[in-house]
């Protein structure tokens, strides 16, 4: 009876010790997340701030600068921006599993690499840039709107190559979680750019081209602090390398990778510019506009928090995998899932609360105000969906099966959301409401989906591809081994 006891007494103890090591790796977990996503937040609300201040300076000077650099501003991201910070995305695969494989030399060589292909991808998009007034002008759009626009991107053009030389040099520092740099980066940046935009519109006489140089200005800003600290920091002092011609050999192993992780990125976000353009071929476009572009708005500022996590998540599940460590990859994913839960509720209760009086953020029109309101529910569960979205994609990322999320947003949205958001927008006469309707069944398919090929991956095999990726390289470096 007392072996009995003694053995029942042994295996309660088992099971707490069992219990108190999986909330403790929980929590240990939380807090490797934490470390990384929240800097990360703040690093993405401080870049998006640089255009949003240029956009405010230049609505300053006249409706026309306003609605000019705002489809500059558009065009850009859709034709350049999103897609090179889509291929970026990529070096999140590369680098955070070299890391976690402590292939330490490959972080460098992969990140000159990515400057290297992203730099020559920067040309074909120049070369429509020159001309994008007259293709404005060719698709049908307000003449006087396309010069300015065209004149305005022309300045956005540096800013381009920064853009293109900042992300590896961000990606790289994000694998091995060094995130206040990119920190104090963003925010220095951020400083310089405010005077700077004030100055090169108000005071300079180059007005709405101003706007766009300071935006350029302040990326090579950025770009020259993420440089100095790679070079100079002791922190970076295992995975920086000399610029050898190995970093212009074997392109298609970034673009393998980079192609798919910028195709899920892109067709995401040009489905919510396609919904800006059926807004103004809506009865009332101006009212429509305005509203779908208030709440694009919002969702663009609150993604800053899944991005952040995603981020964190691309990181630590890339570095478990490259250890080797498929369980440490499934807990990395479970305990980002319950994270982004619980701030994505916060976020989508907050919209739903303060929906009353959230539209005199933007406007005091009366209309506005009471068609944001209606809208606001849908809202409030976009940013439930977004939020899953944004760590979905950080999982993807650190894996590696970007081109699995391709195929899920081409189907989701393009096949399924953009169409029912055109019948109920138009046909069904709902209008932006039916817009909403459409893109949030999209974003809802797109999020189970997503939701079963996380829960149906296999963290083992995901580990050996992790595995044999650095086993190859080692090969190719030296046949006779």
């Amino acid at each position: 009876m007392e072996d009995k006891i003694v053995g029942e007494s042994e295996m309660e103890e088992g099971l707490l010790r069992i219990s108190s090591s999986r909330n403790s790796n929980y929590v240990e977990e939380v807090k490797k997340i934490g470390y990384i996503a929240a800097p990360m937040v703040a690093v993405v609300l401080s870049q998006y701030m640089v255009q949003m201040i240029s956009t405010m300076m230049v609505g300053h000077i006249s409706e026309l600068a306003l609605a000019s650099s705002s489809i500059a501003i558009s065009l850009s991201s859709v034709t350049g921006f999103s897609l090179i910070m889509g291929l970026g995305t990529g070096l999140e695969t590369l680098c955070g599993q070299a890391y976690g494989a402590e292939q330490y030399a490959r972080l460098g060589l992969y990140m000159y690499k990515a400057i290297f292909c992203l730099v020559l991808v920067c040309i074909p998009i120049t070369i429509v840039w020159v001309n994008l007034g007259r293709i404005l002008v060719l698709l049908g759009q307000d003449p006087a709107i396309s010069e300015e626009a065209g004149r305005y991107i022309l300045w956005l053009i540096p800013g381009l190559f920064a853009y293109a030389i900042m992300q590896p040099l961000m990606k790289f520092l994000l694998a091995q979680s060094l995130i206040l740099p990119m920190l104090f980066s963003a925010i220095i940046t951020l400083c310089i750019h405010i005077p700077l935009c004030w100055a090169l519109v108000f005071m300079s006489g180059m007005g709405i081209q101003g706007s766009a140089l300071a935006i350029s200005m302040s990326f090579w800003v950025n770009v020259i602090i993420l440089g100095l600290y790679i070079r100079s920091s002791t922190m970076c002092e295992k995975t920086r390398v000399p610029l050898t011609l190995e970093a212009f050999q074997r392109l298609g192993e970034f673009f393998k990778i980079a192609l798919p992780s910028a195709v899920m990125i892109c067709l995401e976000w040009w489905s919510f510019e396609l919904l800006v353009l059926f807004s103004g071929n809506l009865p009332n476009p101006q009212l429509e506009t305005s509203v779908v572009s208030i709440c694009l708005m919002t969702i663009s500022t609150l993604y800053a928090f899944p991005f952040g996590i995603g981020s964190a998540t691309s990181t630590r599940v890339s570095n478990e995998l490259g250890q080797g460590n498929p369980l440490g990859a499934r807990r990395v994913a479970m305990v980002a899932l319950s994270i982004t839960i619980t701030v994505a509720s916060i976020l989508s209760l907050t919209i739903y609360f303060l929906r009353d009086v959230f539209g005199y953020i933007f406007s005091n029109e009366e209309e506005v105000i009471t068609y944001v309101k209606k809208l606001a529910p849908l809202l409030s569960i976009f940013l439930i969906t977004d939020g899953l979205q944004g760590v979905f994609s950080g999982i993807s990322r650190g894996c590696g099966w970007q081109h699995i999320g391709a195929y899920v947003n081409l189907g989701a949205y393009y096949l399924f959301g953009i169409p029912i958001a055109a019948t109920l927008g138009f046909w069904m006469d709902l209008r932006g409401l039916g817009l909403w309707i459409g893109i949030l069944s999209g974003a809802i398919l797109q999020t189970l989906f997503l939701t079963l090929v996380t829960f149906f991956t296999n963290w083992q095999k995901q580990a050996n591809m992790a595995k044999e990726r650095f086993y190859e390289d080692k090969l190719e470096e030296d046949p006779l081994k």
